[in-house]
């Protein structure tokens, strides 16, 4: 297509109304999207027990950020999609203060299916589910890494450490720089970490424009 055409093609846009082009999606979103449907009926722990939906992920496929959670509660293990009860109410909020919207970033847990009353998974459900997580990791390759939760970070960085020990380091994990931060739910619990969560976030989006 000559310059020519292609300003005119563009002006005929523009006079449509048409707002945003068709984009297809990227071979992650392909590849992801038959990773869902292939471990819908995983049954490699006992969570698969009280399982309704899967709650494989959501977000960007090719996103720069990855922010990784502990695991689907009620409302998740209802509708397949993390974080979209209270504490995915707080956590769209958490990011629109540091500008960025959720949609994009790709949102997974340590684990697919919901606990039991909401309790931590425990070793054996963490580390069933950890290769699917290896997995969207290495097929996202997001610059950095958003970790939310002690039961995220010990799974991920250092099972022997305390939430603040993490909170307090650039982490690396599979060579991408990773950050931690209290989980939403934990802050619904007790106001006095919101403060803490929001200089870990000021930190996270400090380094991450750097590396832009």
């Amino acid at each position: 297509m000559s310059r020519r055409a292609l300003i005119q093609y563009l002006e005929l846009i523009k006079q449509s109304g048409i707002r945003e082009l068709y984009r297809p999606q990227s071979n992650n979103a392909k590849l992801l999207e038959e990773l869902s449907s292939r471990y819908s009926d995983c049954h490699k722990c006992p969570l698969a027990e009280g399982r309704i939906k899967l709650v494989y992920g959501e977000g960007n496929p090719d996103a720069d950020i990855m922010l990784i959670g502990e695991g689907p509660g009620e409302q998740e293990n209802l509708s397949g999609r993390p974080f979209v009860g209270a504490a995915g109410q707080l956590l769209d909020k958490m990011l629109a203060a540091i500008n960025i919207r959720r949609e994009e970033i790709y949102i997974a847990n340590i684990v697919k299916c919901r606990p039991p009353g909401n309790r931590n998974p425990n070793a054996e459900e963490r580390l069933a589910c950890m290769p699917y997580l290896i997995e969207q990791i290495g097929i996202i390759r997001p610059k950095v890494l958003l970790i939310m939760g002690l039961v995220a970070a010990q799974s991920l960085l250092s099972d022997n450490e305390t939430l603040g020990w993490h909170r307090d380091k650039t982490h690396d994990f599979m060579g991408i720089p990773a950050y931690v931060t209290y989980h939403p739910a934990a802050l619904l619990r007790n106001d006095n970490w919101k403060r803490p969560a929001w200089e870990d976030l000021q930190r996270f989006q400090k380094d991450y424009e750097l590396m832009r």
